[in-house]
């Protein structure tokens, strides 16, 4: 009796097949042997890795040759002072801060500064929030008259103070509206008490449109649903609009605020065309006062320093914003 002679092919298959067995009891696919011939597969991360480097290639090279580079220069420089009866430009150190700071003109500057943040902030953010509020309604006209809004943000910030140079003049419109009420005339910008709050005014009449848009479109984000839900528990407008609309808009909010004091504490163009800081220094916002050192006393060392400074400054009340904003995680 003979018995049958398997081929080599026939016990290549059936032990491929025995291998496969178990793997197939488990549950799992077979796995496919590879050879060493095959080429490794790309994963997805390192495919999309090089498109992703091209495209933030510009952006990134922008932000350091534009924003990071000029600001370790600032601060390098800050750091030195020019001597105009030898010409030599020495290293000293942080006694650039501390002139700044026995210098009552810088410190003039910084309390004109945080007293206009501090008025023109809180005024800004909420009258842009009762505008987003109301022009979030659906009635006649509400484009048109939110587009009228918007417009002063369309206008250069030099145009927009001429503008309002012409309302503020002793003979202007503004002063022409009082005396047809019975009421005095105003000094506005020639008043060391008016002329700040003329300023708030004006920079109002110009960002509260701006910031009305981005709290307009955090108020669409918010589902419907939550308003109908509390309309059906009998919930008052008030009450709709501090336990729904403020919590949820939080972030739209603090994104607001924070933008909103950064583009406060760099305005400039308004001081420079109307007021040249004065009078008696009640304008002297530190903005104007880092043009007034490097431009017109000449000493570009301490702007320098003073613009560290103002960066420091504006980062801690930042950060003191969005850790108020932020709430319980």
């Amino acid at each position: 009796m003979t018995t049958p002679r398997t081929t080599p092919r026939t016990s290549a298959r059936s032990s491929a097949h025995t291998s496969a067995r178990p793997a197939a009891e488990h549950g799992e696919p077979p796995t496919r042997p590879t050879t060493s011939a095959e080429p490794a597969m790309p994963s997805r991360k390192t495919s999309q890795l090089k498109p992703a480097l091209c495209f933030l290639a510009p952006a990134v090279l922008a932000l350091v040759v534009l924003r990071l580079l000029p600001a370790g220069m600032a601060v390098v420089d800050s750091l030195h002072h020019h001597s105009l009866t030898d010409g030599v430009t020495r290293f000293v150190g942080l006694d650039n801060y501390g002139d700044l700071f026995h210098d009552p003109q810088f410190r003039d500057s910084i309390l004109v500064t945080l007293v206009f943040s501090l008025v023109i902030n809180p005024l800004q953010v909420a009258a842009a929030l009762a505008l987003a509020v109301f022009f979030n309604r659906r009635f006649a006209g509400a484009r048109f008259w939110r587009s009228l809004v918007f417009l002063p943000i369309a206008v250069p910030p030099a145009v927009s103070a001429v503008i309002w140079s012409i309302l503020y003049r002793p003979e202007g419109p503004l002063n022409a509206l009082l005396h047809t009420l019975g009421l005095p005339d105003q000094r506005f910008l020639t008043s060391p008490e008016q002329a700040l709050p003329s300023l708030i005014v004006l920079m109002s009449w110009v960002g509260v449109g701006y910031w009305m848009t981005f709290l307009i479109a955090g108020l669409q984000d918010i589902p419907g649903e939550v308003y109908d839900a509390c309309a059906v528990d009998g919930a008052s407008a008030w009450q709709r609009f501090t336990r729904i609309t403020l919590p949820l808009l939080r972030r739209p909010l603090a994104f607001v605020l924070v933008a909103d004091t950064v583009a406060n504490f760099l305005v400039f163009a308004p001081v420079q065309l109307l007021t040249q800081g004065g009078p008696e220094g009640s304008t002297n916002l530190m903005m104007y006062d880092v043009f007034r050192r490097a431009y017109s006393v000449g000493d570009i060392h301490y702007a320098e320093a003073e613009v560290v400074l103002l960066v420091a400054i504006t980062l801690v009340v930042v950060g003191v914003q969005y850790r108020l904003m932020r709430g319980e995680e």
